[in-house]
């Protein structure tokens, strides 16, 4: 369903005026992006999906038509481990405004063309996690069509004491290096971004900023190919790889739904 859910309201106030100190300190004007991740019973996904594709992404799109919202997907979860304890599916938003995310939910029955009884899906979903964050960073292939070219995201969770340095350094070393190998074809990507988190944080949170990859496919995502003349970054990747904390987790999805403003 939506990045902010009836039910999720309330947790969700209790978390912004942290959102709201770290957004102080990046610039007043800045998007924000909710990272919502739900787990979805097996038996209930067809049903979720149907929901989601054909309601709520209707409300998304008023939502950008109104500029309450500049993006929102759903992504679904190429394997995984621990699957009865974890998310298969990942909601994406980004509020350019994020005191006025509430308002977008105050007419979804109207805007959806049916009563909340049949487009709702908190009933039978769990939020496992939600985490706000400020994207950072961005590079795509010169030649990408993103609708027909950005199927598959490979999301990279990095953990470090530093996030604005290893943000700045891979916007320094790494973002025109995977430009330029893009536009050169010297990798299958299509895509690349890099976001901070900005809340919740602690020492039970195992990341603090997120890059993402995009593909076309999903061969391309697992094992992605490059040319095998492709000179590396190594003296930014030696720096990016020295204030990282540990190994990064990496998870693999499926673009099942996305509203755009651009």
């Amino acid at each position: 369903m939506k990045a902010f859910s009836y039910s999720s309201q309330k947790a969700i106030c209790n978390t912004l005026l942290l959102v709201l100190v770290f957004c102080l300190s990046l610039n007043l004007g800045a998007q924000i992006t909710s990272y919502q991740y739900r787990q979805v019973p097996g038996n209930k996904i067809a049903e979720f999906l149907k929901r989601e594709t054909t309601y709520w992404s209707k409300v998304a799109e008023k939502a950008v038509k109104d500029k309450k919202m500049t993006f929102w997907a759903l992504l679904e979860k190429i394997g995984g481990y621990d699957l009865p304890n974890s998310s298969n599916y990942l909601f994406i938003n980004t509020f350019p405004n994020i005191d006025s995310a509430a308002d977008i939910w105050s007419q979804v029955e109207k805007i959806a063309g049916v009563k909340m009884d049949q487009m709702e899906t908190n009933s039978f979903t769990t939020v496992t996690s939600h985490f706000f964050l400020h994207a950072d960073g961005w590079a795509q292939d010169a030649k990408a069509v993103p609708e027909k070219d950005f199927n598959y995201v490979e999301m990279v969770y990095h953990n470090t004491n530093y996030p604005d340095s290893l943000i700045s350094l891979e916007k320094k070393y790494w973002a025109p290096f995977i430009q330029k190998a893009m536009d050169d074809n010297q990798t299958p990507q299509m895509g690349w971004g890099n976001a901070v988190v900005l809340a919740p944080q602690g020492d039970n949170i195992k990341f603090n900023t997120v890059s993402y990859d995009l593909y076309k496919t999903l061969q391309d995502a697992l094992m992605p190919k490059w040319d095998p003349k492709t000179v590396f970054p190594e003296e930014g990747l030696s720096k990016i790889n020295g204030i990282e904390l540990n190994r990064r987790g990496i998870a693999i999805y499926r673009v099942v739904k996305v509203v755009s403003a651009n």
